[in-house]
């Protein structure tokens, strides 16, 4: 296997195990387990733990965004549809997803920064691409768009329907 395969496989992993054990439980040594690997052959490709997950973060984040970004219907139909879109992501690449729900939950200021810059790239996109489809109050739509996939998400994890369903 290639260098850059290994590379993936090492990526893949980290994203089930920082999903599962959260990133102060996860270890390096965790994700060289898992891939099959040394743990130094982690620290061939990545720094740190914290290198690695704003790697996997960046991967989580990069697929929501060109998922929404390839969302191309009219302005009457893009709010749902992009949901669609999310929702089917959650189903593709929980993991991924479940990263981006605890993410702000780290208190590590690199890994904090990060990530708020990651939110911010996301809403300035999602604020465009609604301004730029005619929606009034795109800001504030973006952020509604956000925070309902922050409940959807939180509501998927801890298998609670009514939270978005608004059901008991």
């Amino acid at each position: 296997m290639v260098k850059e395969d290994k590379k993936e496989l090492i990526i893949e992993n980290a994203v089930g195990i920082f999903a599962e054990m959260g990133y102060y439980k996860a270890t390096t040594a965790m994700v060289a387990k898992a891939t099959g690997v040394t743990q130094p052959y982690v620290f061939h490709f990545f720094k740190n733990k914290e290198e690695l997950f704003k790697t996997v973060i960046d991967r989580a984040f990069s697929r929501l965004y060109d998922t929404f970004s390839k969302v191309e219907v009219p302005a009457d139909q893009l709010i749902e549809v992009m949901g669609h879109a999310f929702s089917e992501t959650i189903q593709t690449h929980r993991d991924e997803v479940l990263l981006i729900m605890q993410a702000h939950s780290i208190s590590e200021e690199g890994i904090r920064d990060h990530v708020r810059r990651l939110h911010q790239t996301m809403f300035d996109a999602l604020t465009l691409k609604f301004e730029r489809a005619g929606i009034p109050r795109a800001n504030r739509t973006a952020a509604h768009f956000i925070g309902t996939g922050l409940l959807i998400t939180l509501s998927e994890v801890l298998d609670l329907p009514q939270l978005i369903k608004g059901e008991a």
